[in-house]
């Protein structure tokens, strides 16, 4: 298996090139890590702690769908990473394969504001869980700490990152055990097993949040698959990343349900946490802070590429250095503090809507990506297309993927159940968003048909003689 040589520097020096098979390493286990590690954090706990605070299911109807729900999606996110190995570039840079050289370009400019919208709200809590740890420090000086800290895993890049990951699944696992221990070895409340019941409105929301959380991370899987040696194969990616990502967000909701259920009703769930949790809760805390700077170097990870893609769609013979990574990184932490630092006492909960909207645009990308991936290209790309100024043999724009990919949108909208939009369909379910569920059923076919007539195969056929 090829291995980095030691003279390699210690900041990545690929951007969103691609990885040839010399400096392809690494094993298929590094996803389940990285997954795992990556959601045991606060923001899963708190989400799970809703199950019960929110939707009212008991724990046994809770446990049940918060299971399915990323078990369903956890699907959608491990088809996404198995593609990292065959391709060899970054998610984004991948999506010209479908949408056309500039038709990528709108996916790619969603994704930059989802990572970026992640990276403020998680140094913002990074820096309240400074202050809950440290009082004394200011909030300020508290949140560009966890900016900084995260800046530097993120700029270092690929390897630390997996790196800090492997380390992370046996600390993270091993205190969440602990909490599980400490909570069930302690007197539990009268209606710890029967609080709350099953109600269909509820359980169906939790199913659903489940998938929409997994289908989330999907937009930059592949980045830390594309160093795998292409041999590799599909199989032994898949697993492992389905397994890390499934087992760390069923392990953290299925904690925040707990604690959540071992305190007094509607107690704030990481107070609840550390009630339950007795003198193991201020390590968990802390430990908890460490896992949101490193989870968030993902989302700056994820921001500085989707930018350098974008930039590179205009500028195709540009590669860009290592210090032209560091430079837009400095620029993306610059620009967040500043709004972090001026943010409202509600900030996260809004920008989380927000996020949680934008969801919309990514259930019909993932259908299409997977579709024109499995199905249709059967992962064999033309990676030299994908990096030609006119795109090769995918052009500049691939009408029926876009058209398939606006559809997807709209037929979503009227079921759309969102802070920041609700649509008139949208209590079919009461406090359930199924647009997800419509998006997929929509949006699949609907590509498939389009990307395989007769006539997409002739002008497919005409490019890649072009291209030869």
């Amino acid at each position: 298996m090829p291995q980095m040589s030691r003279q390699d520097p210690l900041i990545e020096n690929h951007t969103v090139d691609y990885v040839p098979p010399a400096e392809r390493h690494g094993k298929a286990r590094d996803l389940f890590t990285l997954w795992f590690s990556t959601n045991i954090a606060p923001l899963p706990i708190v989400t799970g702690a809703m199950v019960a605070q929110v939707f009212h299911l008991n724990l046994m109807w809770g446990l049940l769908a918060i299971a399915l729900g990323h078990m369903l999606g956890g699907v959608v996110i491990a088809l996404a990473s198995a593609q990292g190995p065959r391709m060899g570039i970054p998610q984004m840079v991948q999506s010209r394969g479908q949408f056309g050289r500039y038709g990528a370009l709108l996916i790619v400019f969603f994704a930059a504001l989802i990572y970026i919208g992640f990276f403020i709200s998680n140094i913002v809590l990074a820096g309240k869980s400074i202050v809950g740890i440290v009082p004394s420090v200011p909030v300020p000086a508290s949140i560009l700490i966890g900016a900084l800290s995260a800046t530097a895993i993120g700029v270092i890049g690929y390897r630390f990152i997996h790196s800090l990951n492997r380390i992370g699944t046996w600390v993270m696992g091993s205190a969440l055990l602990a909490g599980f221990i400490y909570i069930f070895a302690h007197d539990l409340p009268a209606d710890f097993f029967t609080r709350g019941g099953f109600n269909a409105a509820g359980w169906l929301a939790t199913v659903s949040l489940g998938v929409i959380w997994q289908i989330s991370f999907s937009p930059y899987t592949s980045d830390y698959s594309r160093y795998l040696p292409a041999d590799i194969g599909i199989t032994r990616p898949f697993i492992a990343t389905y397994l890390g990502a499934t087992l760390g967000t069923i392990l953290s909701f299925a904690f925040g349900l707990v604690a959540a259920l071992a305190t007094p009703e509607g107690t704030e769930a990481m107070v609840a946490v550390k009630q339950a949790t007795g003198w193991l809760g201020p390590i968990l805390m802390v430990l908890f802070l460490l896992n949101i700077i490193s989870h968030n170097a993902l989302n700056l990870y994820g921001a500085v590429l989707s930018i350098i893609t974008s930039i590179q769609t205009f500028a195709s013979q540009w590669t860009p250095s290592i210090k032209v990574r560091v430079v837009l990184s400095g620029v993306v932490l610059a620009g967040c503090c500043v709004v972090a630092l001026g943010t409202s006492a509600d900030f996260i909960s809004q920008f989380i809507g927000l996020i949680l909207a934008l969801l919309l645009v990514l259930v019909p990308w993932a259908s299409i990506n997977l579709i024109d991936f499995y199905i249709i290209k059967r992962g064999a790309y033309d990676i030299a297309s994908i990096f030609r100024a006119d795109g090769g043999v995918y052009g500049r724009f691939n009408l029926h993927a876009i058209v398939a990919y606006f559809i997807g949108i709209i037929v979503q909208l009227p079921f759309a159940n969102t802070s920041l939009y609700v649509g008139p369909w949208a209590n079919l379910v009461e406090g359930a968003d199924l647009s997800w569920l419509v998006g997929l059923v929509v949006t699949c076919p609907l590509y498939y048909c389009l990307a395989t007539r007769p006539h997409i195969q002739k002008v497919r056929a005409a490019r890649l003689g072009y291209s030869d």
